[in-house]
């Protein structure tokens, strides 16, 4: 079994480079409103969003050795297959906790050269991604509102190489991770008129990844007190490697979405 998955990451090294995951979100910020005139009730928003990314660096699966990877979003949108992406935050008063969760999942099909020991090979990646932070107010106006976060990101990253037709039938064998790595930064947002606003956040830190970071900057519109749209850029990196699995990757691009709050 292993040797013949050898063979096929031999013969499509290039099929690894959607592997482990692809860069498809939804936006992470949801906007906070400040001095709001209700404090001692509790807020929750809901932000659906789309993250329009590319993915720049190494991945490795079953210690094959490392893969560069070098792929913008028109590049990745054609294997895509599912994706599930959505943010939320509950508030009362200065404080709040909120969440930021995705699954994806990407399938890659090729025919091998010859066809001899295999006629088709079929790489299929999933990844599923979940934030949980707590927050804390530090400063807030009738225009701006900043918070200090603190919390953990979860990731759990799956790649299954399926070998069929040829010599050997149907040969299919898989890699995975789960890790969960600690984060602090800030998040915030500054209201330039009752409509017009820019959000963001970032953050840094690390545990079973030896870094993860992530930043968004977006200026957003406010609709009413329920709807609100953002467009803006974020990027997120993350370095992951154990056992001869490897996730050193930075995700990039312009993201666009609408906030809810009830």
């Amino acid at each position: 079994m292993q040797s013949k998955i050898i063979y096929a990451a031999g013969l499509v090294p290039l099929m690894l480079l959607t592997s482990p995951a692809l860069a498809a979100d939804v936006l992470p910020v949801p906007l906070q409103q400040p001095a709001p005139s209700e404090p001692d009730r509790w807020q929750f928003s809901f932000s659906p969003y789309f993250w329009i990314a590319g993915l720049d660096g190494d991945s490795e699966v079953f210690g094959l050795g490392r893969v560069h990877v070098s792929q913008d979003f028109s590049d990745i949108l054609p294997d895509l297959d599912f994706g599930l992406m959505g943010a939320g935050e509950a508030r009362y008063g200065r404080f709040s906790i909120f969440t930021d969760m995705s699954y994806v999942k990407v399938t890659t099909e090729s025919a091998t050269p010859r066809g001899i020991i295999a006629d088709n090979i079929t790489v299929k990646s999933t990844t599923f991604t979940a934030l949980l932070a707590g927050a804390y107010t530090i400063y807030e106006d009738e225009k701006a509102h900043l918070d200090v976060l603190a919390g953990a990101r979860y990731w759990d990253a799956e790649t299954r190489i399926t070998l069929s037709g040829g010599l050997v039938g149907s040969v299919s064998d898989k890699d995975s991770a789960s890790w969960v790595d600690g984060l602090v930064g800030f998040k915030g947002n500054y209201s330039f008129t009752d409509k017009v606003f820019v959000t963001g956040w970032g953050m840094v830190g690390g545990g079973g990844a030896d870094l993860d970071w992530d930043v968004l900057a977006g200026l957003g519109y406010k609709f009413n007190d329920t709807f609100s749209a953002v467009a803006g850029y974020r990027a997120q990196g993350v370095d992951f490697s154990d056992d001869g699995f490897t996730y050193d990757m930075i995700q990039h691009g312009p993201i666009i979405g609408m906030n809810i709050k009830f």
